[in-house]
């Protein structure tokens, strides 16, 4: 696959960096972990990325770390992502 800068990765790095808060996370597979370490090894551009992703979430938890989201608000993302699942997995059953 190509890279940022028409370098040859084995993971493209448009995929890497849609899944770069997955990793910071550490909400993905031991297995993706891997490959997306082993990615921005490589990669200086998506490293750059994930760079600026990662102080971006840190600046985020310094500032409202201690602010939590009210119940109600809570509530309403927990719908809106499950229905948001069940349109995903209809979609991947269709294909």
């Amino acid at each position: 696959m190509s890279g940022v800068n028409g370098e040859d990765h084995e993971t493209d790095c448009t995929v890497v960096i849609s899944e770069v808060y997955l990793y910071l996370d550490l909400e993905c597979s031991e297995d993706r972990r891997t490959l997306i370490q082993k990615h921005l090894d490589d990669c200086d551009g998506c490293l750059r990325e994930y760079g600026i992703e990662h102080e971006v979430k840190a600046l985020v938890s310094r500032c409202c770390g201690d602010e939590k989201a009210p119940r109600e608000l809570r509530d309403r993302l927990r719908v809106k992502l499950d229905q948001l699942e069940v349109q995903v997995e209809t979609r991947e059953f269709l294909l």
